[in-house]
């Protein structure tokens, strides 16, 4: 049997005197927590309402209005974190993100679901995306290179488990709304929450100077080019084909997990508990991300140590495959504990896999580049989960339950670890640089 290198340390501990990292994590620990109370207000008006009966490719339409649109302006985003100082983006997107969700509000009270609503939805979606990007691509500024690893588990899972965290907190405040109030207006004033932690969000990025985490000085046009820019970074990308297997992994990882995530919501929302019960669907369906959550904290405490033994590399390609056998026992036997398992055993792989290769890319992409290597980044896994989300529509009942689509994320999952990751293409001897 082969022995398997010995690596040095990748990571330590990230926090030292002086660090700015504490700053960077607040501004985006606390933003996600409204975005998880803003999602789960969202999704209690439009997919749990005792009114809106959802099936597959209901949900699978709200995931494409929210996400694919993102993929047109993503690459304007890169070209702006690469241009402007990063702090001031971010600082004015939370609170344009804020304003739109206060005008959301309105719309929610009075029950409307249309056009007006999609568009603010859009634009809050996009925002954030835009602010995620910005701090990925910032943080390689207020750490070392040794520290990436750590520093990314902490930001990334943090921010997850805020999401989750977030969610929870909107659920309880709407039962407490529902005691004296109609089901929308509960929901318009979960937002309030979510507009409240975004407006702290934007205070926290004071704490930073002007370009304290970007752009670095560089020679750079002044004309912005979008798309072209975005293929630059693609192109950037191909010098670094490890950093572009990896976001490929990454985003077909993110894809399979969405499609998992509609047969879970269905059928907690139509099978696993009464149809003209939504609040016991929408319970239950946040319990499991609940779990899902704990495994993503998992998945990132976890990461920093068996990278030191396997390596980046290795361990994303172990990672893209562990959770297939509890996929195919998802398949063949849909009982809620085993979903409420796969939650936790998918969600902790795809972690490892994102944590790790978000620090496999932000050490190889020097830092001019980097705001449009991210958005790439980002418009990519969008474009999967959108695929993905769409797939399930394809396959899944309205009940959730089907054999077919389990088995297909299993198989791709495997076919990505074996194919696309496959060791001679993939795997650098000796530790991550």
């Amino acid at each position: 049997m082969q022995r398997l290198p010995t690596y040095k340390r990748l990571s330590s501990w990230p926090f030292h005197p002086g660090s700015k990292l504490p700053a960077l994590l607040s501004i985006r620990w606390t933003g996600q927590i409204g975005d998880g109370i803003f999602q789960s207000a969202l999704a209690s008006f439009v997919l749990f309402s005792p009114e809106r009966q959802p099936n597959a490719v209901a949900a699978a339409v709200a995931f494409a209005v929210v996400l694919l649109p993102y993929s047109v302006v993503g690459p304007y985003a890169g070209v702006f974190l690469d241009r402007f100082s990063r702090k001031k983006i971010v600082q004015v997107a939370n609170i344009v993100r804020g304003i739109d969700l206060l005008a959301m509000v309105l719309l929610i009270k009075g029950g409307h679901t249309g056009v007006p609503l999609t568009l603010l939805v859009l634009i809050a979606f996009g925002v954030n995306r835009l602010i995620l990007a910005g701090l990925s691509a910032g943080l390689p500024l207020v750490v070392s290179k040794d520290d990436l690893i750590s520093a990314n588990a902490m930001a990334v899972t943090g921010g997850s488990i805020g999401v989750v965290i977030g969610g929870g907190i909107g659920i309880g405040l709407k039962k407490i709304f529902d005691h004296s109030t109609k089901s929308d207006v509960s929901d318009s004033r979960v937002l309030f929450f979510a507009i409240a932690c975004y407006l702290l969000a934007a205070f926290a990025t004071t704490r930073f100077s002007h370009k304290q985490i970007g752009p670095t000085e560089h020679d750079i046009s002044k004309k912005i080019q979008g798309w072209r820019e975005l293929q630059q970074g693609f192109l950037i990308l191909k010098k670094h084909p490890d950093a572009l297997r990896g976001i490929g992994a990454t985003a077909i990882q993110r894809g399979g997990l969405t499609s998992l995530m509609l047969a879970g919501l269905l059928l907690e929302r139509n099978t696993f508990n009464a149809p003209n019960n939504p609040d016991a669907g929408l319970s239950a369906f946040a319990f499991a991300l609940a779990v899902a959550g704990v495994g993503i904290g998992i998945g990132s405490l976890m990461t920093p140590f068996f990278i030191g033994y396997f390596g980046r590399h290795r361990w994303i390609r172990l990672m893209m495959s562990a959770p297939s056998p509890i996929v195919i026992l998802f398949a063949f036997y849909q009982k809620e504990w085993i979903l409420i398992t796969a939650a936790f055993f998918v969600g902790m792989c795809g972690q490892a896999v994102k944590v790790t290769n978000d620090a496999l890319v932000q050490s190889q992409i020097a830092d001019e580049y980097r705001g449009r290597v991210f958005a790439f980044y980002d418009v990519a896994t969008n474009g999967m989960i959108v695929t993905g989300a769409i797939i399930a529509a394809l396959i899944l009942p309205t009940t959730g339950k089907s054999i077919i689509l389990p088995i297909f994320v299993c198989v791709v999952y495997l076919l990505t670890s074996l194919v696309l990751l496959r060791s001679h293409k993939f795997f650098i001897a000796g530790p991550a640089k």
